[in-house]
């Protein structure tokens, strides 16, 4: 019997790491190179990322709120940047590790992507393109 509690405690007390990495990614991050901040929030099965802040808030040609100017859907193409959705249904494919979708506002396209959170406060996102070419940036918690 105190075998049987033990291997239960041990079983409990896993599932509840298990969970606590799930959300591990949840929270505020701050892109490489401090251009903006995103969170990131669950979305159904998986997770999602929206711009919160820029650095540089307004275009320097035209003084204006930054927009997502490069979209290849010229309709978005004036919605502005804060507010964009950079982290696209990551969803779990592994320990501390999600796949999904990353769009990049900066040329205006979706990539297949990956995020690994590699410490308490470091993620590191990825995009490729045909899965080969790939990108990435390091990604540090703000509180």
């Amino acid at each position: 019997m105190k075998l049987f509690s033990i291997a239960l405690a041990l079983a409990v007390s896993l599932g509840a790491i298990e969970s606590a990495n799930a959300a591990g990614a949840e929270g505020v991050w701050l892109t490489g190179g401090g251009k903006a901040k995103v969170r990131i929030t669950k979305c159904g099965q998986g997770l999602c990322g929206s711009v919160i802040s820029l650095a540089q808030p307004n275009d320097p040609d035209t003084g204006k709120p930054k927009t997502d100017k490069f979209n290849s859907d010229p309709k978005l193409r004036a919605r502005p940047a804060v507010g964009i959705r950079v982290i696209l249904g990551m969803k779990p494919d592994g320990e501390n590790k999600w796949s999904g979708q990353v769009y990049n506002a900066e040329d205006g396209k979706t990539y297949s992507g990956h995020m690994t959170l590699a410490g308490a406060n470091a993620l590191k996102l990825e995009g490729c393109v045909l899965g080969v070419l790939c990108k990435s940036q390091d990604w540090r918690r703000v509180n």
